[in-house]
């Protein structure tokens, strides 16, 4: 397995298939994407080198993120290409959940097995506000449909706003009284394009933590695939509450993902300097050369992001990487 110089392993890809995205997020595109700036994406042949040089390295488990992967009409081709794939037995993916129902069960038949869907509000106008979108309903309706194909795993992602969503705690609890599905709130983050919205918008975790903890809810233990969210329950609830807090101490301690852009470039952390280039191996169908790549470059990864410091590296918006 993928090991880094603070003994830090590295079971799990986040694997981009695309840049593109369809919402309009005032954390993220405000002005929508630039589709004029989009790099050319990995051929199914070549992203079927990476995944087999990924789990020759010990990955078992990829998201799908993107921008929107659902834009990329060969999605279920990859699923499949990762279900394939000897030792990755997780495959997930993060979604808008744009006409996402009707496109789930042919994800699942390829062998999809989690889903994470964007939420950032429950009231249709304030999700309106926060994604530039009109379609909650959908969102909500893909849940449905996910438990109703068997997804173990179901999670929900609102990015936390002061002057959105920041209140509407009450409204996420209520949503998860009965309903088996994880609510994960995200601290937003700072990149490169967005410091005066970070300064207006960024809202603490620890908060919420506290009032969820002073409710009764406990933390639970992490799963050896898990992320970096805090994941906690309560016994008068199906759902749990999760949260991911980057700039909380420690953070980076149990990181255990690699990224790759949608164009093939490696990146050791979401706020990193480094974007090293696969292709020469991924056009070489060169699988074993690029797993001896990847163990002795994930050596170098660093220690921890330096976000508190106002670096953000080379992350211009989120949609770069899916977060």
């Amino acid at each position: 397995m993928l090991q880094d110089s603070f003994n830090r392993k590295f079971n799990y890809l986040r694997l981009s298939v695309t840049e593109v995205c369809n919402f309009k997020c005032n954390y993220c595109l405000p002005d929508g994407y630039d589709c004029h700036t989009r790099p050319t994406t990995l051929t199914l042949a070549q992203t079927q080198t990476l995944l087999q040089a990924f789990a020759l390295v010990g990955t078992q488990k990829v998201r799908l993120t993107g921008g929107e992967p659902t834009l990329r009409k060969e999605l279920p081709d990859i699923v499949a290409l990762c279900k394939q794939t000897s030792g990755i037995d997780s495959i997930a993916l993060t979604s808008n959940g744009y006409h996402l129902a009707r496109k789930l069960p042919r994800l699942v038949d390829a062998g999809l097995t989690a889903l994470n869907l964007s939420a950032d509000s429950l009231n249709p106008y304030t999700f309106n506000q926060i994604t530039g979108s009109d379609s909650l309903n959908e969102v909500l309706e893909c849940i449905d449909v996910a438990l109703a194909l068997g997804l173990k795993k179901v999670k929900l992602n609102a990015v936390l706003l002061k002057q959105y969503n920041g209140k509407q705690l009450s409204q996420f609890l209520h949503f998860i009284k009965d309903k088996p599905v994880t609510f994960r709130f995200i601290e937003l983050m700072r990149t490169s394009d967005n410091q005066t919205y970070f300064n207006e918008q960024h809202l603490s975790g620890h908060s919420i933590y506290s009032s969820l903890e002073n409710a009764g809810w406990t933390l639970q233990p992490k799963a050896a695939d898990a992320g970096p969210a805090l994941e906690l329950s309560h016994p008068d609830y199906l759902g749990q509450i999760g949260l991911i807090m980057p700039y909380s101490k420690d953070f980076c301690a149990s990181c255990n993902r690699l990224r790759i852009s949608a164009d093939g470039k490696l990146h050791l952390c979401l706020f990193g300097e480094a974007n090293d280039d696969l292709t020469p191996w991924l056009n070489d169908g060169d699988a074993k050369g690029l797993a001896a790549y990847l163990t002795n470059r994930v050596l170098t990864k660093w220690q921890g992001h330096q976000l508190n410091q106002g670096n953000s590296g080379l992350t211009k918006h989120l949609a770069m990487l899916g977060g």
